[in-house]
């Protein structure tokens, strides 16, 4: 295991327990390196979105946590944000809520001349996903093969 998956399996332990005392849940956790600087990012999630005070209220407990377990060589950024709109589709229950809704998909290579692909999504396993297009065609991908995997979102 990396230093960075270290920090970020860490972190996770120890924001978890905040996240369910607010009813929140976890996206993702990252540890990235950025213009020079380490952050350290934890992306949430509610039903009917997250607000900045709800940022702000985790971001105070855990920042209590992070001090006093001083598990992190060198100096970072701690952050806690929205996942927002684009997050991709990383994790089950990421597809679970997704099933019948429309995703943009882009592939590593070209299927048909395309790589960019919109459809809603009608199955899903630990190997591939697929969905029914705007054109009514049935795709099937391999995970392997996706570049991208999100919601879509039209203006």
């Amino acid at each position: 295991m990396t230093q960075r998956e270290i920090y970020e399996q860490k972190t996770e332990q120890l924001i978890l327990p905040i996240l369910e005392e607010f009813h929140f849940e976890l996206v993702d956790v990252e540890y990235v390196k950025e213009g020079g600087s380490w952050y350290l990012r934890a992306y949430i999630d509610k039903e009917g979105g997250i607000t900045v005070n709800d940022c702000e209220d985790v971001s105070r407990k855990m920042n209590e946590l992070l001090d006093k377990e001083d598990y992190i060589e060198g100096s970072y950024i701690f952050e806690v944000s929205s996942p927002g709109l684009g997050r991709p589709l990383k994790k089950e229950k990421d597809y679970a809520r997704s099933m019948g809704k429309r995703l943009e998909i882009r592939t590593y290579r070209a299927i048909n001349h395309q790589k960019e692909f919109y459809g809603i999504l009608t199955a899903y396993d630990s190997d591939s996903v697929t969905i029914v297009t705007d054109e009514e065609e049935e795709m099937k991908f391999a995970k392997s093969e996706l570049a991208l995997i999100r919601l879509a979102f039209d203006f």
